[in-house]
């Protein structure tokens, strides 16, 4: 017998049973960013490997260790999106989008190919919010504000904002000869990664995970301190603008976000409740990205949330949304009341809409028609044989308490909605 096919680690399915959460917390989201003017972008899952690691940057770990790329049959190299933002620019390039502003979401799957772990996925799901040719930093106070009301709409508290700046590129290269400096005078201490990044991407260093590289991180020179005043004053503005509407947050000047296209402000929202996969949903301006794929330039700002670890966080601070359960399940024995089974159900939903309705097919006795009723959760049990299609009536047996009434077909579609 051959071998059983099993999905690839990392990559899992999403079961029925957990399907109606992400639908309510994705309906939320949708309802959410479209009431602040967000539209809706879809765009492919496979792009040319240049898009990435043109915007995303070579010496990352997403570049140099975790993109599934391929050759198709014509030689181009491609790759899986491994995050959404630049296909969401390359996009908005391509098709004329960037002549005025634009409020932008997307939501699909992405692909990485690291360690999978609770949180962190090989094909893993994010929803991401862009918006282009905004310059000022009320726009970043706007994501922020409307990334509070998304955690609020979800009914979930306790999410910490954690806020900084990188400043312009003039000022995060004036940074970066200070940190090679700072970091050769302690060579002897950083880790293999570490040393391989200390000439090419020393920001990077600031954004390592290894435990022993903690202390020295903490002592490093801060960007904040190097900040250009255009930068410094945008970011003096966004405190202001917080602080105003009250929204709590902490300035970490070790945030630096793990992709090179980041500039000015970055901030990601972080809880204690995941473990080591705190962050929840990350994000910041990258107004040198458009230029950097070769378009005109053109402000930008975005973030993206996790869904996977979304649904965790709602599920483990006892907040996933409630689930509506079947309304109605129709009995039927015999083939004559299988047939007008079906008619009576399509009367139904045509005056209910909104009707959640499960029609048995299949056959099978009276007994195990209620066993599939019982186990899908109805409310009620329509109970349809000869005897009620002669009299042209239904026994509706309520399913908590085992009450049973007979109603009239005409009457059936009011008896269900009071």
């Amino acid at each position: 017998m051959a071998d059983t096919i099993r999905s690839i680690r990392g990559m899992n399915d999403i079961l029925p049973d957990t399907t109606p959460y992400w639908q309510a917390v994705e309906s939320t989201l949708n309802e959410v960013l479209t009431a602040y003017g967000y539209q809706e972008i879809r765009f492919p899952i496979v792009e040319k490997t240049a898009l990435f690691s043109r915007s995303i940057g070579e010496v990352t770990d997403i570049v140099e260790k975790e993109m599934y790329s391929f050759t198709d049959r014509n030689g181009d190299s491609l790759t899986l999106r491994p995050e959404g933002t630049a296909g969401c620019v390359r996009a908005a390039m391509q098709n004329g989008l960037l002549n005025q502003t634009q409020r932008l979401w997307y939501m699909g799957p992405m692909f990485r190919h690291e360690r999978p772990q609770k949180g962190r996925y090989r094909q893993f799901h994010q929803i991401g919010v862009e918006a282009y040719g905004f310059k000022g930093p009320d726009i970043d106070a706007e994501m922020i504000v409307m990334t509070a009301r998304l955690w609020k709409q979800l009914g979930l508290s306790g999410l910490t904002l954690q806020i900084n700046s990188l400043g312009s590129t003039e000022a995060r290269l004036a940074y970066r000869q200070t940190l090679v400096t700072y970091y050769e005078a302690n060579q002897t201490l950083l880790d293999e990664d570490s040393q391989r990044r200390l000439q090419s991407n020393p920001l990077r260093i600031l954004d390592s995970k290894n435990p022993a590289m903690q202390e020295l991180n903490d002592n490093a020179p801060t960007l904040l301190e190097h900040l250009d005043d255009e930068s410094k004053q945008d970011f003096d503005a966004l405190r202001e603008t917080l602080d105003s509407i009250g929204i709590e947050y902490e300035v970490n000047p070790r945030l630096v976000r793990g992709l090179d296209y980041y500039g000015k402000t970055v901030f990601e929202w972080v809880t204690d409740h995941l473990g080591s996969q705190g962050t929840v949903c990350a994000g910041g301006r990258y107004d040198s990205l458009v230029a950097q794929l070769g378009g005109r330039g053109a402000t930008a700002i975005g973030f993206a949330i996790g869904l996977e670890r979304l649904i965790a966080l709602l599920e483990a601070m006892d907040a996933l949304p409630e689930i509506g359960n079947i309304d109605a399940y129709i009995v039927a024995v015999g083939d004559n009341a299988a047939k007008q089974a079906l008619f009576l159900a399509e009367q139904l939903r045509d005056q209910i809409p909104d009707l959640k309705l499960i029609t048995h097919c299949g056959g099978g006795s009276f007994k195990s028609q209620f066993k599939h009723a019982d186990r899908s959760g109805a409310r009620w049990s329509l109970i349809l044989g000869d005897d009620e299609i002669n009299q042209q009536v239904i026994s509706v047996k309520t399913m908590a308490t085992g009450e049973q009434e007979t109603v009239p077909w005409d009457a059936l579609a009011n008896y269900l909605q009071s």
